[in-house]
Order: structure tokens, then C-alpha cells, then sequence
């Protein structure tokens, strides 16, 4: 029971630690926090990009590794720009063209993807230093950072004051919670693009032997640049098709669905069943048969982007000297649907000085028995 539920020790208190990590290489000081359950789950979070740089948690013989990909060198994220574990904002995913129109008025973001918007353009929120503002301890862990995007920031209207809440309890939950106001009409989508492999980061055979569960019954199809078509593709007799757990390893090579060869392998934004909800609620559950490590994802948005690292190419050398390629982790982020501020079938992205952005989303470890 102690082993399945992660709480071992609910007497001792959750701990955050804070230190130095480094500098950029302009010498701007990098810093990390480091929570710590009594369950042994520890995160360690820095303020460069607000990224949580690792997550270690134990497997069903008690033995601990860290399942995400990503740098030993924190200055690496700067240096080698490659969205892990980041804060991604203003907004995240695709907007076509880097185009849209609020009020009548249109705007134009930097294109930074095949002509498209990816992840709030060129200088996104996952390359700039966050300030930290809050740490807490006790019954949980939490440290809280800030970063202000002034008016045109990468094209987008309205100065944003950002936050992102990293949360440890002592049941083996992360919460992150992303907090955002705006002085004048804006789009925001923000989520965290943590790679996971539940057998431990750089594990030999990747991730895609993991079984998924994703309870959508419908994608959005993407055009040849990535972009959604706006139709509601339903996954019933498909590759995508994952209500029920499976591998990935089958589809992600299935070349007779042009979605798959167009994103090489899977890169597609799922419509939760769920849809926009107040509190979170299951987006995805992720199962390493092998260590017996879970991971349930659970938010409040109404899709799920998941992601096989197809563009990993063993260009960046990762944490421990490892190589990534293609499927050697895999990404399930929360989101709004991509290019809603061009949908307006798809939950808007709009955000009003008097209607604040927010997004909480939970990453829940367990082990399987």
C-alpha cells in the first residue's frame, strides 16, 4: 500500500531548498529550487524558463530515477533551446501564420515554425529568467516565480504579469498552477513541456513501450505545417485511438495514417471528453510496465497535446552524456486547442483585464503493484 500510494512518511514535512545553479552565459545567475517529499519524490525547478529541470520518484523495487529528459547544465537551456520541462507561454503550440485578430484588430507574432507560431514565438517564456518570488514548506513544498511580458512582447498585445506554482505533497502530486493578468485584451495558453520516460531518463528502448491512456474521443487533424484543419477527427478505429490503454510503439510507425507520417509519429492534440473544467480532471495516464512507475496526468483545459519527440535527432547531448532521438520520451501537455485565437469552434484563449488567465494542471505519480 505504501509503495502504490507514494505517502510512506506523512509525519515528516515536504522541503524546498534553494541554491544557485549556475549563470547564462550573458552572467545572468541562474537559480533552483529544489522540493522534496517524504515519499522521497523530489522536483527540482529553475528560473531560467521557470523549467522543472528533474523529477525523481521510485520505482516498485523502491529504486529512484529521475523520468525527464533534459540537462545536468542548467545554462544548457539557454544554450541549447529544446523545450524541456519548460514554462511555455505566452502561447502554447501553434498559432497559423503567427496571425490573429482581437476586436477587429489583427496582430502578427514571430514565426519561429514553418512560418507558424510555436510556443509564444522566437523569445517565448521558456527563454527568459522568471524571478523567484515565494517558497513555502511544511505539510507541502512550493515555489512560486514571476515574469513580466511587456505590451508587443513578441508581437502580443497587453503587458502580462505571469505566474507558475510548483506544488510537492507528500502523496507523490506535483501541482503547477499558471496565473496570468493582462491590461488589455490578449491570447494566453500556458502549459509545461516535460519528456518523460518512466523508466528512468536515457533508459536503453526509450518510451514508447509505456501504455497509454488518453480518455478523448476525438483529435484535431493537422495540416502539412502542423496546423489544425478546426474538424474534430474522432478516433474511434485509428492510431489515436488510446480510451482504453495501449503502446505507442505500433502507431507511431503506422504509415498509412497521413496524420502520423505528417507529424512524424505522434504530435496531436487530443479533445478531452472532459472538456474546460473547474477543477482538474484526468487528461492522460502514462504506465511503465517495466519499473511499475505511473504517471497520471490531470488539468483543467480542454485538450492534451501529446508528443513522441520526433524532432529529437541526438543533436543535444542530455543529462548523464545521453543521446535523445525520436521516442526516447514522451510529452502530454494541457493546453488549449492549437490556433484557437483563428477557430472560434475551439474553448477561446481570450483573456480580458478583468477576467484573468488560469490553468492548474497536476502531474500524479504512483506505482503500479
Amino acid at each position: 500500500m505504501c509503495l502504490a500510494s507514494l505517502a510512506c512518511s506523512p509525519a515528516i514535512a515536504a522541503t524546498a531548498e534553494r541554491e544557485a545553479a549556475g549563470t547564462l552565459d550573458d552572467g545572468t545567475a541562474i537559480e533552483a529550487v529544489t522540493l522534496t517529499g517524504a515519499n522521497r519524490v523530489s522536483a527540482r525547478i529553475i528560473s531560467f524558463g521557470a523549467t522543472l529541470q528533474s523529477l525523481t520518484t521510485p520505482d516498485r523495487a523502491g529504486n529512484l530515477a529521475d523520468v525527464l529528459l533534459g540537462f545536468d547544465d542548467a545554462a544548457d537551456y539557454a544554450r541549447l533551446p529544446s523545450y524541456f520541462g519548460v514554462t511555455v507561454g505566452r502561447y502554447a503550440n501553434r498559432i497559423e501564420g503567427g496571425r490573429f485578430s482581437l476586436d477587429g484588430k489583427s496582430y502578427q507574432v514571430a514565426q519561429n515554425d514553418k512560418g507558424n507560431a510555436l510556443h509564444g514565438g522566437a523569445i517565448g517564456f521558456d527563454k527568459r529568467q522568471w524571478r523567484i518570488v515565494r517558497i513555502t514548506q511544511g505539510r507541502q513544498a512550493s515555489v512560486t516565480l514571476a515574469l513580466t511580458s511587456a505590451d508587443g512582447d513578441q508581437g502580443f498585445p497587453g503587458k502580462v504579469e505571469a505566474q507558475v506554482t510548483y506544488t510537492l505533497d507528500d502523496a507523490g502530486s506535483m501541482t503547477i498552477r499558471f496565473d496570468a493578468a493582462t491590461d488589455r485584451p490578449t491570447v494566453i495558453n500556458m502549459t509545461n513541456h516535460a519528456i518523460f520516460n518512466l523508466a528512468g531518463e536515457g533508459a536503453p528502448g526509450g518510451a514508447l513501450g509505456h501504455r497509454l491512456t488518453i480518455p478523448a474521443g476525438s483529435i484535431t487533424p493537422v495540416d502539412t505545417t502542423l496546423i489544425p484543419t478546426g474538424a474534430l477527427r474522432p478516433v474511434a478505429g485509428t492510431v489515436f485511438d488510446f480510451r482504453t490503454a495501449r503502446t505507442l510503439d505500433h502507431g507511431i510507425r503506422d504509415g498509412r495514417d497521413p496524420q502520423i507520417v505528417r507529424a512524424r509519429g505522434y504530435d496531436h492534440n487530443f479533445a478531452l471528453d472532459k472538456g474546460l473544467t473547474p477543477t482538474p480532471q484526468l487528461a492522460a495516464r502514462l504506465e511503465d510496465p517495466q519499473s511499475g512507475r505511473v504517471l497520471e496526468v490531470l488539468s483543467t483545459e480542454p485538450g492534451v497535446q501529446l508528443y513522441t519527440g520526433n524532432f529529437l535527432d541526438g543533436s543535444a547531448i542530455g543529462k548523464r552524456g545521453h543521446v535523445y532521438r525520436m521516442g526516447d520520451g514522451i510529452a502530454l501537455e494541457p493546453q488549449k486547442f492549437p490556433d484557437a485565437p483563428n477557430k472560434p469552434q475551439f474553448a477561446s484563449a481570450r483573456v480580458d483585464p478583468d477576467r484573468p488567465y488560469s490553468h492548474v494542471m497536476i502531474y500524479r505519480l504512483s506505482i503500479a503493484p
